[in-house]
């Protein structure tokens, strides 16, 4: 006959065990999601705080995640080392995807967005073209799974102002039968030509 004490035991130990299988099969399944995300970082820059005692230096990373079929994400994290700061930057990028509207391989249509000092202006392209666009703007049009696309960046070339502006340019999209239904026109006028030219 078992004392009162082993069985609490017992019990606290299948308690603690079942908590550990929880915690190893989300930690699987957060390898398993990071796997299937694409991750890129853009910039690592070394930040001061100024505190009492003098200044105190640590970095931050700027990260963006997407799984090339219209769902992107940015992040920032800021850590006393660069693995820690990257981490965090990647977590925060996968928590804070949206969904961005595509047309096959391009964006529907021109848009511009500002951030701070940064322009960003995109264009459809055809078929073929690639991604004209370079540093920032390149890592998040390629992470959404934008695959032609012309762009142009003014004004500041801050590269976290220039991403921050690319999202939100993505972000401003809308699907060429949302534009059609709200002008009440047909789908075809509002097609990218090239899309137009094929269902001729």
């Amino acid at each position: 006959m078992t004392n009162k004490g082993e069985r609490n035991e017992r019990i606290s130990d299948a308690g603690r065990s079942g908590v550990e299988r929880r915690l190893r099969r989300e930690r699987r399944e957060r390898e398993e999601e990071r796997e299937e995300l694409s991750e890129r970082t853009v910039d690592i820059s070394r930040v001061a705080k100024v505190v009492k005692g003098g200044r105190r230096f640590a970095f931050r990373a700027v990260v963006v995640a997407g799984d090339k079929n219209g769902h992107v994400g940015l992040g920032v994290g800021k850590a006393r080392s660069v693995p820690d700061a990257i981490r965090k930057a990647s977590e925060r990028a996968r928590k804070r995807m949206v969904k961005i509207e595509l047309a096959e391989t391009t964006i529907p249509h021109q848009v511009v967005a500002r951030h701070g000092g940064a322009m960003v202006m995109l264009r459809p392209a055809s078929p073929g073209t690639g991604v004209i666009a370079g540093g920032s703007v390149r890592a998040v049009l390629e992470a959404a799974g934008v695959r032609d696309v012309l762009s142009k960046s003014q004004g500041s070339s801050n590269l976290l102002n220039v991403a921050m502006a690319t999202l939100k340019a993505l972000q401003q999209l809308k699907s060429v039968e949302e534009v059609a239904r709200v002008r009440g026109v047909p789908i075809e006028e509002v097609q990218p030509f090239w899309m137009r030219r094929r269902t001729e």
